[in-house]
């Protein structure tokens, strides 16, 4: 007969604790979720278990546990700064700049050695436009747990958008050697560096034939891939490449087509003339200048000459317009665009909007007159910017459409742009996106600058003088000179926009115009002229 050891309750609680971070790190959730309720049923004040609780709902993401759960522990041990990391890492990602800014400042508050804080705080301080900052957090994460890549690639990322690029480039080498199947770590280095031979392509390629490889892998490489046979003039094998990436990604993600056009088409009759015409008053400030069109269009190269201005600060790619909306109106769709959340726009006073989209802001406007805010997907937003900042500035951002959308299909985009993983899917939003430009021309004349890239980068001086006159800003000659500046780049042209204004990139689809028939006959069937 066998005596079992009965374990006392710290011995219990120390085991599913354990146990539950085990079976976090092999994903299975709900084993993890299983373990916290059992220890905090347990002991409800058991800080550990709640932390975990919120690790394990951001797994699942489930955002508004996590974000209970964080509260939680701050709330059981206000000196966490694990916890106050995550709390702002959630309020930044909601737009709530006010809340994130204070659990920073209690983040920060309280010493400590744990990596992951300082990775997360670099994270934020990122989101918040503070690379510098953001550098030492990264720095401090990278040095607390050296060779750790998920650490690694922060650091590296965060020197690629500041220009330094050779650092960079010898912390992704690292990464690759100590974890060579790295696929973002990859996909980096082939952004930072232009390729001169086929030896990373090889062992990119031997990567994706290995059996047990993850889907959500396969985009990174072959992505890389295509832009490293680029750097090469190799356009067959590029294609290729770029046709495989987006294959890949397209099978991760879901683009709504259907729900895409009918937003559109509820924007188009919502924001008529009469609506626009009523007697309602925005905010007075004209600190904003928005820079907006498609994605891959130029809007870097023209906010990079704007913010060349002594008056005028980079905000970085902003979510502060649509998510003034969503809190005024309490909007809950997860979606970033639906018709339901244009028709509750409808109901608030424009002057409350802009006012809450200047005060989310204003932690990152830079301490300057004006500020660049570059989200390409506001044209969507224009009525109602131009109703609730009538002082603002737009500038929208034209290029060639072939051009345009074949600068979207091989590019890999984070959470966004869905429809740019399909030739016709990307054809069909670029007319889309077109034809409501044009509604707001008719409806809206005067009201925003149209600048065309292949202009700009083709005769820079007049357009960029065009430009800020536009803006109503005296003329600065360092705005000729925007390659120049040292201030974070956190787009996918990071590294384009550090050399002076070129014209290699007009024209570029025509050496994949076979490939793109599809793309091309789309463009054609929807009334849309491919050499304009």
């Amino acid at each position: 007969m066998t005596t079992q050891i009965k374990m006392t309750e710290p011995q219990m609680l120390q085991q599913l604790l354990k146990q539950g971070f085990e079976h976090l790190n092999q994903g299975q959730i709900r084993e993890a979720a299983d373990c916290c309720q059992r220890a905090i049923h347990i002991k409800p004040d058991l800080v550990p278990a709640h932390f975990l609780v919120g690790l394990v709902a951001l797994e699942g993401q489930d955002r508004k546990t996590a974000f209970q759960a964080f509260n939680s522990v701050t709330t059981l041990q206000k000196n966490h700064p694990a916890a106050w990391a995550q709390i702002a890492k959630l309020c930044m990602s909601d737009g709530q700049i006010n809340l994130a800014d204070n659990a920073l400042k209690q983040a920060l508050k309280y010493p400590n050695k744990d990596p992951m804080v300082h990775d997360l705080l670099g994270t934020v301080l990122s989101k918040m436009g503070e690379h510098k900052n953001a550098r030492k957090c990264f720095q401090e994460a990278v040095t607390l747990q050296p060779n750790h890549p998920p650490y690694m690639l922060n650091y590296a990322n965060n020197l690629i958008y500041q220009g330094e690029l050779e650092e960079s480039e010898s912390v992704l080498e690292d990464i690759i050697r100590i974890q060579p199947n790295s696929p973002q770590a990859h996909w980096s280095f082939s952004g930072a560096q232009k390729a001169t031979n086929t030896k990373h392509i090889e062992t990119m390629q031997s990567l994706v034939s290995e059996k047990n490889i993850h889907p959500r892998s396969l985009p990174f490489y072959f992505y890389a891939m295509g832009k490293e046979y680029e750097d090469l003039q190799e356009w067959d094998k590029a294609f290729e490449s770029f046709s495989k990436g987006a294959k890949a990604r397209r099978e991760t993600v879901e683009f709504d087509e259907a729900h895409e056009v009918a937003t559109f088409k509820h924007i188009e009759d919502t924001f008529t003339k009469e609506w626009f015409e009523q007697d309602q008053k925005g905010h007075s400030s004209d600190a904003p200048i928005f820079v907006l069109g498609q994605p891959r269009t130029g809007t870097t190269l023209v906010e990079r000459i704007i913010t060349s201005h002594s008056q005028v600060h980079s905000a970085g790619e902003l979510q502060q317009f649509g998510l003034a909306i969503r809190r005024l109106s309490n909007h809950q769709d997860p979606r970033r665009f639906s018709p339901q959340l244009f028709t509750e726009a409808l109901k608030l006073d424009p002057q409350k909007i802009g006012g809450l989209y200047l005060q989310t802001t204003e932690k990152l406007s830079g301490g300057k007159p004006r500020f660049v805010d570059k989200l390409p997907q506001n044209y969507l937003m224009i009525p109602l910017i131009l109703k609730a900042l009538p002082n603002a500035k737009i500038v929208h951002l034209t290029r060639n459409p072939m051009d345009a959308c074949f600068a979207s299909y091989k590019q890999l985009f984070a959470d966004a742009y869905l429809h740019s993983y399909d030739q016709a899917e990307m054809a069909r939003h670029h007319a889309r996106y077109r034809h409501l430009m044009d509604v707001w021309r008719e409806r809206f004349p005067g009201q925003f600058f149209d600048i065309s890239y292949e202009a700009t980068t083709s005769d820079l001086e007049p357009n960029a003088r065009a430009l800020i006159d536009f803006l109503e800003l005296p003329w600065e000659d360092t705005c000729l000179h925007f390659h120049e500046q040292k201030t974070a780049v956190s787009t996918a042209s990071s590294i384009q926009v550090r050399e002076p204004a070129h014209t290699r990139s007009i024209g570029r689809w025509k050496h994949y115009e076979q490939q793109l028939s599809t793309m091309m006959s789309t463009l054609h069937e929807q009334g849309v002229p491919i050499d304009n």
